[in-house]
């Protein structure tokens, strides 16, 4: 029996956003394989509208970076609110067994091998893989798609997008198929040729392969022997192996002597096991070929051998400081260059801590308060540098809004954004609660609008968030007019929020 074949291990392919489609009725695949992808999303759609507006987000090119790897697909997938959601499709994963008779069934044609290496899915190879019980194409039912936004059916829309999106990267690249079965695209390719070879030298052999029946071998070819002379033999008729097979002479040579002495087929070189001849065939003596010139690959190899890479160095607590860069006639401004080489190693580090996506912010106004919330020292209430200003001014904001909305970014990131820009109605539960607790800590009755809580005095404030936090604000009266300000981290409790905005 083969060893289980090692496939798998591979790292997760990334793909950026692809464009939109200009065409409103350009299919979103055009190989075979890439269609029976998108078959076996609609043929179990609970819902075709939903399909439908899946269909419209993907060619509007809503669908952010697409990421690939061993039994799932996620994307974050823009809709009609601020912040994207994450959408994943999830697909069974190959067994080793499963494996074993996949790759068995693309070696059987050595056109399957050719067609893998020009990025070719044989539909002939599929449909055997699906005769053998290891459907390489997900079938109805086989894609179970989820999402993080509060539509429960069954795709969401925004699954179907990615669904729709998915089906374009595997019309350009059939092994991204076999990455979600769980198969790296390089090993596979060096199982499908190790398979490949190890076929080829069985046949050129006359030995089954291994796993083979005998009967796939071909046979060898027979060669005429010169007539038999006295029994033992001598240098011209040849000599008489084991008692029923010749070794052929040639005249002037002993049995046996030279480059020019003939071998029986199927006879084994020293220390080789003894092949089996096939029924109805006779052994007959065939001259050697002169061995082909060449160095063996372990030899060739050895003179090129890389040591494995060391480990990788710890992730330091907190992200370095940029250079103090000089000021020079002509080159960049040196405060904008410490400004970007600040946020890169901020958002690095914050992707090697905790896995954070190391993307921008998904339109020039978030991501300009993002900047800004990494650069306190950039920010202010009452005077702000030069970048600042600038960088308000590039996304038509003035100064101020920027700095408020930096610090709300820095209470929640885009959920403490939200709280600052966009009131909302929350529902019966923690937010009525929230009432009797602070009551209940002999804190000041709080009154409701919408989601904030505020004091008696007008100077403090609670606001609830979606995501179930509490952000404190502190308001500030200029000219009868009150601005709220983020101010202290947001917490669970309303009552260690309002506490700490005491103590702030």
């Amino acid at each position: 029996m083969s060893p289980a074949p090692r496939v798998g291990g591979g790292r997760p392919r990334i793909f950026p956003p692809l464009p939109p489609r200009t065409g409103p009725d350009a299919p979103f695949a055009s190989s075979w394989w890439g269609n029976a992808w998108i078959d076996a999303l609609e043929g179990s759609a609970l819902d075709p509208a939903r399909l439908a507006r899946g269909r419209a987000y993907a060619r509007e090119g809503h669908v952010d970076t697409i990421t690939v790897e061993s039994g799932r697909i996620i994307a974050y997938v823009h809709g009609s609110r601020p912040r994207p959601y994450r959408a994943e499709l999830r697909m069974r994963t190959f067994t080793p067994d499963d494996w074993d008779r996949f790759l068995d069934a693309a070696t059987a044609d050595p056109a399957h091998l050719t067609s893998f290496l020009t990025r070719d899915m044989p539909q002939a190879l599929a449909a055997t893989a699906d005769r053998t019980g290891v459907p390489l194409l997900p079938g109805r039912g086989d894609l179970i798609p989820s999402c993080t936004c509060p539509d429960r059916g069954h795709p969401c829309k925004h699954a179907a997008a990615l669904t729709y999106q998915t089906a374009r990267i595997l019309d350009a690249d059939p092994f991204v198929l076999l990455l979600v079965r769980g198969g790296e695209e390089t090993r596979v390719l060096e199982e499908l040729t190790r398979r490949n070879a190890r076929a080829a030298a069985s046949e050129a052999t006359g030995g089954p392969e291994p796993g083979r029946s005998a009967a796939r071998s071909a046979a060898p070819p027979s060669v005429p022997t010169p007539p038999e002379g006295p029994a033992g033999g001598d240098a011209d008729s040849g000599t008489t192996v084991g008692g029923d097979l010749k070794v052929a002479a040639f005249p002037g040579t002993a049995a046996g002597e030279g480059p020019e002495a003939a071998v029986v087929p199927g006879t084994p070189a020293d220390g080789e096991p003894e092949a089996p001849a096939l029924p109805g065939t006779t052994a007959t003596a065939e001259p050697d070929a002169p061995p082909l010139p060449g160095t063996p690959a372990r030899e060739a190899l050895a003179t090129d051998y890389r040591p494995p890479l060391p480990p990788p160095l710890p992730v330091p607590p907190h992200p370095g400081e940029p250079p103090l860069l000089p000021a020079l006639p002509g080159a960049p401004d040196p405060t904008a260059l410490e400004f970007l080489a600040t946020d890169a190693a901020q958002r690095a580090h914050a992707y090697l801590m905790w896995g954070a996506p190391a993307l921008a912010a998904p339109d020039p106004w978030h991501d300009a308060v993002r900047l800004a919330a990494s650069h306190p020292g950039l920010t202010g209430r009452r005077t702000f540098s030069r970048q600042f200003a600038a960088l308000a001014d590039s996304v038509g904001r003035t100064p101020t809004d920027l700095s408020r909305a930096a610090a709300a970014w820095r209470q929640g990131a885009e959920d403490g954004l939200a709280v600052l820009e966009s009131p909302w109605d929350p529902p019966a539960g923690p937010f009525d609660r929230a009432r009797g607790a602070l009551a209940a800590a002999d804190l000041p009755r709080m009154t409701i609008h919408h989601n904030h809580l505020t004091d008696p005095t007008g100077t403090h404030q609670l606001r609830y968030g979606q995501d179930g936090r509490w952000y404190p604000y502190r308001g500030e009266t200029h000219a009868g007019r009150t601005d709220w300000w983020p101010e202290g981290p947001a917490d669970e409790d309303p009552v260690g929020a309002y506490t700490s905005l005491l103590g702030a």
